[in-house]
């Protein structure tokens, strides 16, 4: 698919009120959570049994890389292997594609995970005695596709991410980057629309996670591919996605871009997290402008048609060389050649400390 062509409105993975209970009583504690509105604690306690994931509902767009941030033991492990069905939830759907995954059967919701959904795993599992063109190819072999064809297949992903020269050596060969890349290879082999990440790069050393983040980004938008992906880190979240849900204690608390949870926390939980993160590179202008007839009362005598101009999406870091660079105390926020908004340097200094949306509009 080209993916400069793609519809990125169009939803392939929609999850609905998905709830996932673990435990011997699992059914009489659903059943419990549904008509008592029990605690995960109460759950814990009263019938031994843990939520790992309640009531969780989001969509995942063609094209998108959604991030699923948490904690240890918050669920999102859990929540990314019910996409699949490799775990069946307790109550809810799971949508791929208009098709609910659990009605299913086991052939057709193997034809699923083989076309549709690929998935790389913290461990990337990669068998030690088969080359690394061998285990790109593996999924399709498993599939019965010919070595001939498989082969091709594989190498073509492998040149994808960059081992096109490897494809003869043997994973002990090779550094964790590239063993990544390998179970990369794989997944995309099967060309899936969908590419399913359960923390693939938090044994990497720094350097290299960052490269291999960057990588994948780069090599996920270039062909058009949507994907899932878990982390426990939050700069890793927002250097990779477009959109971010944070989840605790198996609920997601809170969906949005990275300049939505940064700037606009839904709680304190949130807002802990993100206390250390710069808003520099994420915050937008469109985030701290103030609306032009409210700039303009207090103002009567500034032009703002004659203010130095930017746009909506020029982030703090670029509000400030634009302003630093001007003699005066405001820009314009300009978008289809119409002012929008204005942002003064007493919006932008609160924008940089976090300063609430509705503060920022008497800045």
């Amino acid at each position: 698919m080209n993916a400069s062509n793609i519809d990125t409105n169009e939803v392939l993975v929609d999850c609905q009120s998905v709830w996932k209970v673990f435990g011997a009583n699992a059914p009489e504690a659903m059943k419990a959570v549904v008509e008592r509105s029990l605690t995960k604690k109460q759950v814990l306690q009263d019938y031994k049994c843990v939520v790992a994931v309640s009531d969780a509902s989001f969509q995942l767009r063609r094209g998108e890389i959604f991030c699923v941030m948490g904690l240890s033991g918050s669920g999102k492990s859990t929540l990314i292997r019910l996409l699949n069905r490799l775990i069946e939830p307790s109550i809810g759907k799971i949508i791929v594609k208009g098709k609910d995954i659990a009605k299913l059967n086991p052939a057709e919701l193997r034809k699923m995970r083989a076309r549709n959904m690929g998935m790389v795993f913290q461990s990337v599992a990669l068998l030690p005695h088969r080359t690394v063109l061998e285990n790109a190819a593996f999924g399709l072999e498993v599939q019965g596709i010919s070595k001939g064809e498989r082969n091709r297949t594989a190498l073509a992903a492998l040149e994808k991410v960059g081992l096109a020269d490897w494809v003869e050596r043997y994973p002990s060969d090779l550094s964790g980057g590239m063993q990544q890349r390998v179970g990369l290879a794989r997944a995309l082999a099967a060309d899936p629309e969908i590419i399913l990440m359960d923390e693939p790069f938090s044994a990497l050393d720094p350097l290299i996670r960052r490269q291999q983040q960057d990588e994948f980004r780069r090599l996920t938008k270039s062909l058009g591919k949507s994907s899932v992906f878990i982390t426990h880190d939050l700069d890793e979240a927002i250097r990779l996605g477009d959109r971010i849900a944070i989840m605790k204690d198996g609920v997601i608390v809170q969906i949005g871009t990275a300049e939505d949870i940064v700037a606009k926390p839904a709680d304190d939980y949130v807002a802990d997290f993100v206390a250390g993160i710069s808003r520099i590179h994420l915050v937008k202008a469109r985030s701290v402008m103030r609306p032009v007839d409210d700039f303009k009362r207090s103002q009567p005598q500034c032009d703002v048609n004659a203010l130095p101009q930017t746009s909506p999406d020029a982030d703090i870091g670029e509000l400030i060389d634009v302003t630093m660079q001007s003699d005066g105390n405001a820009l314009a926020v300009v978008e289809d050649g119409v002012v929008v908004g204005v942002v003064t340097v007493r919006g932008l200094l609160r924008g940089v400390a976090g300063m609430p949306a509705e503060e920022l509009v008497a800045a």
